[in-house]
């Protein structure tokens, strides 16, 4: 499982997205971007967040640690602002902290050139999990200490929002013509010779099983957190099978 821990002091919102994430700070002394569970979608965005921010990890690109943390209702009471407070009391219990980079940037295109290969792989990755979110307009990507960061995967595995079969899943095609990376990457093909054969059952279940009981438990169309669990690798495990569906540059 996630290592977690415990929210200490809510810090300032982050506004650039619609669901507000906030830093905050923990009692392991770490500073953390949290996703809060009671914005948005709900848990559902992070069940996304973990799947495919660990398994980006484990494909060899930069992460930023993620972390559960637990949130006491008391510290929401606590905020001024209306709106955060709602967020804050609604997000009482098990939360998602993501590392915070102190000094990263935001990836503009321009002042940083990244790595042909590690574009290809980031690109692999998004086409593989249906990650809709890796623009010019929202890059998803950090630049900290030269070297690029991969955040912000809640718009990845869209169909479990409106649970499909898996082979519907598998055929469903990518749009890679407006991610931010498309012209960096160079030999999306050979990514995909390196990074498919790692993506086993194994590995697919691995990172699913850090996803925290709880947050599967409002999904009913399962019978059970476990079924839930093996849903999703049947997705993935369908969707590997038919990269030439969704590979971008592939033919169907």
């Amino acid at each position: 499982m996630l290592e977690s821990t415990t929210a200490l002091r809510y810090v300032t919102p982050l506004r650039e997205g619609g669901s507000l994430p906030g830093i905050v700070e923990a009692e392991d002394l770490g500073t953390y971007v949290v996703k809060f569970r009671g914005a948005g979608q709900g848990p559902k965005v992070l069940v996304a967040e973990v799947i495919v921010g660990e398994l980006a990890r484990r494909l060899g690109i930069l992460v930023p640690e993620l972390k559960t943390i637990e949130l006491d209702e008391e510290i929401g009471r606590r905020e001024p602002d209306p709106e955060i407070q709602d967020l804050l009391v609604a997000s009482a219990g098990l939360n998602l902290a993501v590392d915070f980079l102190p000094g990263s940037l935001g990836y503009d295109g321009k002042s940083f050139r990244p790595d042909p290969g590690l574009a290809a792989r980031i690109l692999w990755l998004d086409a593989f999990v249906a990650n809709v979110d890796r623009s010019w307009r929202n890059p998803n990507l950090l630049v900290w200490h030269r070297r690029l960061w991969a955040i912000d995967h809640g718009s990845a595995l869209y169909f479990h929002h409106s649970w499909s079969t898996p082979e519907r899943f598998s055929r469903q095609r990518y749009d890679a013509s407006d991610h931010v990376l498309l012209g960096y990457a160079g030999g999306i093909a050979r990514a995909d010779e390196d990074l498919a054969p790692r993506v086993t059952p194994e590995l697919l279940a691995e990172v699913v099983a850090l996803v925290p009981e709880v947050w599967l438990a409002s999904d009913t169309t399962y019978p059970s957190g476990e079924a839930t669990r093996m849903a999703y690798v049947d997705h993935l495990l369908a969707r590997l099978g038919r990269r030439p569906c969704w590979l971008p540059g592939a033919s169907p």
